[in-house]
Protein backbone atom coordinates (compact mmCIF):
# COMPACT_ATOMS: atom_id res chain seq x y z
CA UNK A 1 0.00 0.00 0.00
CA UNK A 2 1.60 3.46 -1.24
CA UNK A 3 1.39 6.85 0.85
CA UNK A 4 -0.77 7.75 -1.89
CA UNK A 5 -3.13 4.49 -1.42
CA UNK A 6 -3.44 5.71 2.75
CA UNK A 7 -4.29 8.93 1.69
CA UNK A 8 -7.29 8.24 -1.23
CA UNK A 9 -8.35 5.73 1.93
CA UNK A 10 -8.32 8.38 4.13
CA UNK A 11 -10.37 10.34 2.16
CA UNK A 12 -13.01 7.54 1.50
CA UNK A 13 -13.62 6.50 4.84
CA UNK A 14 -14.26 10.23 6.17
CA UNK A 15 -16.66 10.55 3.41
CA UNK A 16 -18.54 6.83 3.98
CA UNK A 17 -18.21 8.21 7.54
CA UNK A 18 -20.49 11.43 6.44
CA UNK A 19 -22.83 8.74 4.46
CA UNK A 20 -23.61 6.65 7.24
CA UNK A 21 -24.04 9.75 9.76
CA UNK A 22 -26.55 11.48 7.49
CA UNK A 23 -28.43 7.81 7.10
CA UNK A 24 -28.63 7.56 10.39
CA UNK A 25 -25.95 5.06 11.29
CA UNK A 26 -23.86 6.71 13.96
CA UNK A 27 -21.90 3.99 15.03
CA UNK A 28 -20.75 3.16 11.69
CA UNK A 29 -19.89 6.44 10.88
CA UNK A 30 -17.75 6.76 14.45
CA UNK A 31 -15.71 3.69 13.38
CA UNK A 32 -14.90 4.49 9.57
CA UNK A 33 -14.37 7.84 10.99
CA UNK A 34 -11.42 6.25 13.39
CA UNK A 35 -10.25 4.38 10.38
CA UNK A 36 -9.68 7.63 8.33
CA UNK A 37 -7.99 9.19 11.25
CA UNK A 38 -5.15 6.27 11.26
CA UNK A 39 -4.79 6.04 7.23
CA UNK A 40 -4.01 9.90 7.47
CA UNK A 41 -1.45 9.42 9.93
CA UNK A 42 -0.30 5.84 8.60
CA UNK A 43 0.02 8.11 4.80
CA UNK A 44 2.65 10.51 7.44
CA UNK A 45 4.54 7.55 7.98
CA UNK A 46 4.39 6.32 4.30
CA UNK A 47 6.15 9.59 3.28
CA UNK A 48 9.24 8.61 5.68
CA UNK A 49 9.73 5.61 4.08
CA UNK A 50 12.09 5.65 0.79
CA UNK A 51 12.08 3.45 -2.27
CA UNK A 52 14.45 0.59 -1.75
CA UNK A 53 15.16 1.24 1.77
CA UNK A 54 15.17 -1.54 4.05
CA UNK A 55 12.46 -0.95 6.78
CA UNK A 56 13.67 -0.45 10.49
CA UNK A 57 11.78 -3.86 11.85
CA UNK A 58 10.32 -2.22 15.16
CA UNK A 59 9.31 0.94 12.94
CA UNK A 60 7.33 -1.74 10.97
CA UNK A 61 5.94 -3.23 13.06
CA UNK A 62 4.52 -0.37 15.33
CA UNK A 63 2.81 1.13 12.16
CA UNK A 64 0.72 -1.95 11.99
CA UNK A 65 -1.59 -1.16 14.90
CA UNK A 66 -4.45 1.06 15.50
CA UNK A 67 -3.55 2.88 18.39
CA UNK A 68 -3.52 6.65 16.90
CA UNK A 69 -1.58 8.03 19.81
CA UNK A 70 1.93 5.99 19.09
CA UNK A 71 0.72 5.90 15.51
CA UNK A 72 1.47 9.46 15.85
CA UNK A 73 4.80 8.59 17.62
CA UNK A 74 5.92 6.18 14.92
CA UNK A 75 5.16 9.08 12.26
CA UNK A 76 7.33 11.59 14.01
CA UNK A 77 4.79 13.87 14.71
CA UNK A 78 4.36 14.15 18.75
CA UNK A 79 5.97 16.90 19.16
CA UNK A 80 4.40 19.04 16.21
CA UNK A 81 1.87 17.68 17.65
CA UNK A 82 2.37 19.18 21.21
CA UNK A 83 3.32 22.52 19.37
CA UNK A 84 -0.40 22.68 17.57
CA UNK A 85 -1.89 21.71 20.79
CA UNK A 86 -0.39 24.32 23.21
CA UNK A 87 -0.79 27.07 20.47
CA UNK A 88 -4.43 26.20 19.34
CA UNK A 89 -6.75 24.97 22.17
CA UNK A 90 -9.46 24.49 19.62
CA UNK A 91 -7.04 22.18 17.42
CA UNK A 92 -6.58 20.68 20.79
CA UNK A 93 -9.77 19.90 21.66
CA UNK A 94 -10.18 18.10 18.50
CA UNK A 95 -7.48 16.09 19.24
CA UNK A 96 -8.90 14.82 22.43
CA UNK A 97 -11.88 13.75 20.80
CA UNK A 98 -10.31 11.85 17.51
CA UNK A 99 -7.19 10.25 20.18
CA UNK A 100 -10.64 8.55 22.37
CA UNK A 101 -11.05 6.34 19.07
CA UNK A 102 -10.04 3.29 18.93
CA UNK A 103 -10.57 -0.15 17.21
CA UNK A 104 -12.95 -1.27 19.60
CA UNK A 105 -15.57 0.64 18.26
CA UNK A 106 -16.50 -0.98 16.07
CA UNK A 107 -18.31 -3.37 18.73
CA UNK A 108 -19.93 -0.63 20.30
CA UNK A 109 -22.93 1.87 19.50
CA UNK A 110 -21.82 5.15 19.48
CA UNK A 111 -24.66 7.73 19.59
CA UNK A 112 -25.17 10.54 16.80
CA UNK A 113 -23.66 13.32 19.44
CA UNK A 114 -20.34 11.22 19.33
CA UNK A 115 -20.16 10.44 15.99
CA UNK A 116 -21.01 14.18 14.77
CA UNK A 117 -18.58 15.62 17.44
CA UNK A 118 -15.58 12.98 15.50
CA UNK A 119 -16.31 13.86 12.52
CA UNK A 120 -16.26 17.55 13.25
CA UNK A 121 -13.07 16.96 14.98
CA UNK A 122 -11.40 15.34 12.03
CA UNK A 123 -13.46 17.44 9.46
CA UNK A 124 -13.56 21.17 10.84
CA UNK A 125 -12.20 23.83 8.04
CA UNK A 126 -9.78 25.12 10.13
CA UNK A 127 -8.72 23.18 13.12
CA UNK A 128 -9.38 19.60 11.99
CA UNK A 129 -7.14 16.86 12.44
CA UNK A 130 -7.36 15.67 8.63
CA UNK A 131 -6.14 19.19 7.43
CA UNK A 132 -3.44 19.09 10.01
CA UNK A 133 -2.13 15.41 9.33
CA UNK A 134 -2.36 16.83 5.39
CA UNK A 135 0.37 19.08 5.63
CA UNK A 136 2.92 16.13 7.42
CA UNK A 137 1.71 13.49 4.71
Amino acid sequence: MTRKDLQELAALRLKEAGLLLAGGCPSGAYYLAGYAAECAIKACIAKQTEKHDFPDKKKANDSWVHDLSLLIQVAGLKDTLRETMIQHPEFNARWQVVQEWNEKSRYQNSTQAAAEKLLDALKHPRHGVIQWLELHW
